[in-house]
């Protein structure tokens, strides 16, 4: 038989921005509990003390703030977080030719010199993030694909994840649900066995490297 307590934690389970307000100890319980009130007496089919569904989030957000604290102390210590500025990034439909002009591009990078290259292949396109030092030279080889979109002004920001936070379940959105908040546009996430790269607008860089900061704590500062 449903409960109350149950009702709600179906509801903010099913309601990102809500776990996230109840997590950070931004909601007025009261006015969240008389919004919610309706629909719990809907699914329960009689009436319910408003008092009771507070005391459900007070709960629910508890478990929330818990949860939050063992994460970022724990999971994201003694980490680092590089920044690399001046990239663009540039997306071409898969073709049959298109691994030896991919191979092409290699020939312009030095990676002992810090040079940026990063390619993903998806099912039907690849997307190639590197320097604007390059990006003449880039478009030049990728002249006889199909290129769907070029995105400039990008930076990226790389976190390195201890190897045993990689069995955490969420460990992505416990990263991204931070930039989230902020109201950064993340362009593309780039992911290897330890690091996490995101792609984003330069504007947007020193907020997220700062947001990740607090997150990860006692980190080691990089800059290229």
């Amino acid at each position: 038989m449903a409960t109350i307590s149950h009702l709600v934690k179906n509801i903010v389970g099913k309601r990102p921005f809500l776990e996230e307000v109840l997590a950070r100890g931004l909601v007025n319980y009261v006015n969240l509990a008389k919004n919610l009130q309706p629909e719990i007496e809907s699914e329960l089919k009689k009436e319910v003390k408003f008092s009771a569904i507070m005391m459900a989030l007070r709960r629910i957000s508890e478990s929330l703030e818990e949860d939050i604290v063992k994460h970022s102390s724990v999971k994201f210590r003694e980490t680092d977080i590089t920044v690399k500025s001046g990239l663009f990034e540039i997306t071409v439909i898969k073709s049959q030719n298109i691994m030896n002009t991919i191979r092409k591009l290699y020939g312009l990078i030095d990676f002992s010199s810090g040079d940026y290259l990063t390619m993903t292949h998806g099912l039907y396109e690849v997307t190639i993030i590197s320097a604007n030092k390059h990006k003449n030279k880039i478009i030049k080889i990728l002249e006889d694909e199909k290129i769907t979109k070029i995105i400039n002004n990008l930076s990226s920001l790389t976190i390195r994840i201890p190897i045993d936070a990689i069995e955490t379940p969420g460990l992505f959105y416990i990263l991204t649900k931070d930039l989230n908040w902020e109201n950064i546009n993340i362009v593309e996430i780039v992911s290897t066995l330890t690091e996490l790269t995101f792609i984003l607008k330069e504007e947007d860089v020193a907020r997220a490297f700062n947001k990740l900061k607090d997150l990860t704590k006692e980190q080691t500062q990089t800059f290229k």
